[in-house]
């Protein structure tokens, strides 16, 4: 630790390139699993589906586990960059469920108050950003986002996770149905 007694985090860079697909990973503060909470989850997606249109990315694949969320996105640049559809996306939601648990008195907001006293629900800082520039890296990023729940022992088949984009690929529907953009050939050009 710096002797000035502050953690210093590396920066995050993000690479704006127009046509790169971006595979997004972000964490609630600390790593609390603050999407144990189903209605909490649901929220996220309804946030996520009320987010697309306004910053018109593409969606390709997606998951929320109860510490964070990865999302495979094509942003639409330069008209907005990545960095306003997530403070645009994780502000809005956050501020929901801040302002809900304010109002029941939860516990779990004594938890999530960072050093300066200010309550959290996203760790600070970026996350991470990686560009997507191949169909082999692309098709590796979709399995690891769909079968994240499963490694993690939450459901036995990927397809079981109702808060990821595996049943819309395997075909089931729900009803909130986010839906996904469609993969052409052409989005990776190697």
């Amino acid at each position: 630790m710096p002797s000035d007694g502050q953690i210093h985090r590396k920066r995050l860079h993000r690479y704006e390139v127009p046509g790169d697909l971006r595979f997004l990973t972000f964490s609630c503060f600390n790593r609390i699993p603050l999407f144990n909470n189903d209605a909490i989850k649901d929220l996220f997606v309804k946030e996520l589906e009320r987010t697309r249109p306004l910053f018109e990315f593409k969606l390709y694949a997606w998951v929320i586990m109860p510490e964070h969320v990865h999302l495979l996105l094509k942003p639409k640049l330069p008209e907005f960059p990545v960095k306003d559809v997530l403070a645009e996306l994780k502000g809005q939601f956050s501020g929901r469920v801040l302002r809900r648990w304010r109002k029941l008195k939860a516990p779990i907001l004594k938890r999530i108050v960072d050093s300066d006293g200010k309550q959290r629900f996203w760790l600070p800082g970026g996350g991470h950003d990686r560009n997507i520039y191949t169909a082999d890296e692309l098709e590796e990023k979709i399995n690891y986002v769909h079968h994240n729940p499963v490694k993690r022992g939450l459901v036995k088949y990927a397809t079981d996770w109702r808060w990821g984009s595996a049943r819309w690929y395997a075909g089931i529907r729900d009803d909130w149905d986010l839906k996904l953009d469609p993969l052409s050939p052409f989005e990776i050009t190697e």
